[in-house]
């Protein structure tokens, strides 16, 4: 019970650190891949100051949710081509995203394709290297974000979700990576990487955490990155 607190405590903090990143512009287009509901989309379109704001969400149910929150949504496999013009968005959200993609080259090469010059996308995902999971590693276990099934979470008896089945295709793993990993890609693909922050830091408490996710973020729970077009 401790590490699931741990757990959306350190969320919380992720999604504070997303908004901190956004820059005040009211004339901005914005994108969220993996919208969900909406919740935290419009929030983070009242930071940006926009009411121009687009959603990627490929559960009907939940896109409809959205719509009822304001946002406009593409009902849409983020695996897929964007169904959006070239160079028409200002800044793109993708936080926790990426690790369920097959094709992560495919949507990182869309989201340079739909952004303006000089725009920018916030890209959040789990550490592969992050402390808990190399501890895991050491005990012969699973890395918790690291799915070895599409049906159920095994391979780590110290995990609370450990033998409970995925509740949907959408929140199995499919790739997870370290600090240099997701760096590395968005640079591939013409990206200049401006900012990156580790949040979270098992199993220690959240002061202390939040120090060491600052001096170590290479081995933080969260890996979230700034990168501009």
């Amino acid at each position: 019970m401790k590490l699931i607190s741990q757990y959306y405590r350190a969320e919380r903090k992720n999604r504070a650190v997303i908004l901190n990143m956004t820059e005040e512009n009211p004339g901005a287009t914005l994108l969220d891949c993996g919208c969900s509901n909406g919740d935290f989309t419009t929030k983070i379109a009242y930071r940006i100051g926009t009411q121009s704001v687009y959603g990627i969400e490929f559960i009907d149910e939940i896109a409809k949710e959205a719509e009822e929150n304001g946002v406009s949504v593409y009902h849409a496999n983020l695996d897929c081509e964007f169904t959006i013009e070239d160079d028409t968005v200002d800044v793109v959200i993708a936080n926790q995203i990426i690790e369920h993609l097959y094709n992560p080259d495919q949507f990182v090469k869309e989201v340079y394709r739909v952004l303006k010059k000089g725009g920018y996308a916030i890209v959040s995902t789990p550490n592969l290297a992050s402390v808990h999971n190399l501890f895991a590693l050491l005990f012969g276990k699973q890395p918790f974000p690291a799915h070895a099934s599409t049906e159920l979470i095994l391979g780590n008896s110290f995990d609370p979700k450990h033998g409970l089945k995925h509740g949907s295709k959408g929140e199995i793993h499919v790739r997870v990576f370290t600090y240099e990993a997701l760096t590395e890609l968005f640079e591939y693909y013409g990206f200049g990487v401006e900012k990156t922050v580790g949040v979270g830091y098992y199993p220690f408490p959240d002061v202390i955490a939040q120090g060491l996710a600052r001096i170590d973020k290479k081995h933080a729970v969260y890996l979230t990155l700034k990168v501009r077009k």
